[in-house]
């Protein structure tokens, strides 16, 4: 009786290989989702309304899923999520540096500094937080007939994929420059960003921010035209060639290229290899690195890559303009695949999906 008495209440219980097995396969975001759905629907409403689009929407997902996990799952993850509180103190929680310290150390300094530009009092700016939420058209309707260098703020400051869609519903005419101006972008001072708030304020009420703002650059440019459609990233790019050669190099330079294929999926290299013509792919691969071939050579059958080999060096030498003309090409067959649907290219979403 004093035994059971002793006993600590969240020790880890003897669980089915089975049940383990299925609390190994959870992540974070499903642990989180089953922890909201105990809560209790105004509970859980509480919580999410501090959350971004994204998270919202990952939570979300993952709360649907979690209807399959057993009981035994679900009270594993109370019981460690109650253990967890136990261990916990109260020294610095609460505080900005507390908070701002775990941040910078879990994410790293860019990355923190955008999410604590977020959370953070005297941190955000309320009127391109909302710009979140908002569709890309709306958007793009509220802001087409402001200055560019105002858009290329804005698209700045949103998600990638959804400054791609708003650029998408601007005037043709408008979107080299705009595209220029965000890989000119670097910071925004903060009378540049009261300037924006004021803008803003035709839509709805906001507070300025007292700093200046990292926004911007080639790296969000590429990244921005990374999610645009191919024909619309063909006429902008064609638009910012004859309005600034060198920015539009620079934007081309990190954009996805054809290396880094070499991080994307096998099934999605297999698509890309069902629908280009293998010499194209040859003559491609004849300049690309070893990593980038294996990644090809991988998804072939061993008698198939001893015959594309065989024909990809009897080629000979190929001009090394030959080659990156028939990687773009490849590319531009690759995006549309992606906006089709039929493969996912690793880098068009989270730190260029």
């Amino acid at each position: 009786m004093a035994d059971e008495k002793n006993q600590d209440p969240f020790a880890s219980p003897v669980l089915s290989d089975k049940v383990r097995e299925e609390i190994e396969g959870l992540t974070s975001t499903e642990r989180a989702a089953v922890l909201l759905l105990l809560l209790g629907e105004k509970e859980a409403a509480g919580i999410i309304k501090y959350m971004n689009p994204k998270e919202v929407q990952a939570i979300g997902a993952a709360m649907v899923s979690a209807s399959d996990l057993s009981q035994e799952a679900v009270n594993f993850v109370l019981d460690q999520f109650v253990l967890t509180l136990k261990q916990q103190t109260s020294l610095g929680l609460g505080s900005s540096d507390y908070v701002e310290s775990v941040l910078k150390q879990a994410l790293g300094e860019d990355k923190a500094a955008s999410v604590l530009g977020r959370i953070m009092p005297g941190q955000s700016s309320k009127g391109l937080e909302i710009l979140r939420w908002m569709d890309a058209r709306a958007i793009a309707d509220m802001v087409r007939n402001e200055h560019p260098q105002v858009v290329a703020i804005i698209l700045s400051v949103l998600e990638y994929e959804v400054a791609a869609d708003v650029l998408n519903y601007l005037p043709r005419e408008t979107r080299a420059e705009i595209m220029q101006r965000v890989a000119r972008l670097e910071t925004v001072q903060p009378a540049a960003m009261e300037e924006l708030e004021a803008i803003m304020k035709k839509q709805f009420s906001s507070n300025s921010s007292a700093r200046s703002s990292s926004v911007g650059g080639v790296a969000a440019a590429a990244k921005i035209m990374n999610f645009a459609k191919v024909d619309l990233e063909t006429q902008v790019m064609s638009g910012l060639l004859n309005l600034d050669q060198e920015i539009a190099q620079q934007i081309q330079d990190n954009m996805f290229t054809f290396e880094n294929l070499v991080d994307v999926d096998n099934r999605a290299i297999q698509v890309i290899m069902r629908n280009v013509e293998p010499d194209l792919l040859m003559t491609a691969l004849k300049g690309s690195s070893e990593p980038c071939k294996e990644k090809f050579f991988g998804n072939m059958s061993s008698r198939a890559r001893v015959m594309f080999i065989d024909d990809m060096e009897a080629k000979g030498p190929i001009r090394i303009s030959d080659v990156e003309d028939a990687q773009k090409k490849i590319m531009r067959t690759a995006r549309k695949l992606s906006d089709s649907g039929e493969l996912v290219l690793a880098g068009r979403g989270d730190d260029f999906v």
